[in-house]
């Protein structure tokens, strides 16, 4: 029981923070299920999840839906999601606590990088990015360092960029969860404790819509460098010990 009300806690604030900067949940949730759960069983929990938060976050600003860019990013993303969950099921479970941790780490000079660079991309270039991120959230389920700065460079900000980015997330989770539960690593018990998870971040995301506009660019950066930081330590930590 205890580990379960750890486990919701620490869903509502990932929550929170994921409804202010537009990702974050799982990259703050996910080392925690490995610990509570083992790797193998918090990926399909983490996706259940995850595909909640982003109801809730399409929900909280579905007015301000950019579709043509959710629509391009989602028609590769698709396909390209369901062959990274593939993947991902033949690994063992030592090297995906391993490629977790490297790939969260791998994030905070990547996302400088992409941010130094201040991209701009069109519609075509954005289906691109969808399919590559799609098979990358296939494997590692949490690439927001990398779909936040696809959306951006479209020109998505603030409303229009947390809705769009949820929505086009939201398809390839679900993707994502269709190919676990076609592989049987969906049974009811993994069902149900995403669902408890998925409404803490739910409750979280509802939480946060009212502080969006009061973050910085500057704060949002060294938020989410924090969490990457903090994860993916948390992930080595857990697969070399």
């Amino acid at each position: 029981m205890e580990t379960y009300v750890f486990v919701l806690l620490v869903g509502l604030a990932a929550g929170a923070i994921s409804g202010i900067i537009g990702t974050g949940s799982s990259i703050m949730l996910l080392p925690v299920l490995v610990i509570a759960f083992g790797p193998k069983q918090a990926v399909p929990i983490m996706a259940v999840a995850a595909t909640m938060a982003n109801v809730s976050r399409v929900w909280a600003w579905r007015r301000e839906i950019d579709w043509k860019a959710c629509g391009a990013y989602a028609a590769a993303g698709i396909p390209a999601a369901a062959l990274g969950a593939r993947t991902l099921w033949t690994l063992p479970a030592h090297a995906v606590d391993i490629g977790l941790g490297a790939f969260f780490l791998a994030m905070i000079p990547a996302k400088r990088w992409l941010d130094k660079r201040r991209l701009r991309i069109r519609l075509w270039q954005l289906a691109a990015a969808g399919a590559v991120i799609g098979f990358l959230t296939g494997i590692v389920l949490s690439t927001g360092p990398l779909s936040v700065p696809a959306f951006t460079a479209y020109g998505l900000a603030k409303g229009a960029f947390l809705a769009t980015e949820a929505a086009g997330s939201l398809a390839l989770y679900l993707s994502k969860a269709a190919t676990f539960r076609e592989l049987g690593a969906l049974p009811p018990s993994v069902v149900l404790q995403g669902l408890l998870v998925g409404s803490s971040l739910m409750l979280g995301t509802f939480v946060s819509k009212r502080f969006v506009n009061r973050m910085s660019a500057v704060s949002f950066r060294h938020v989410l460098e924090l969490l990457l930081l903090c994860s993916g330590a948390a992930m080595l930590w857990t697969a070399l010990t």
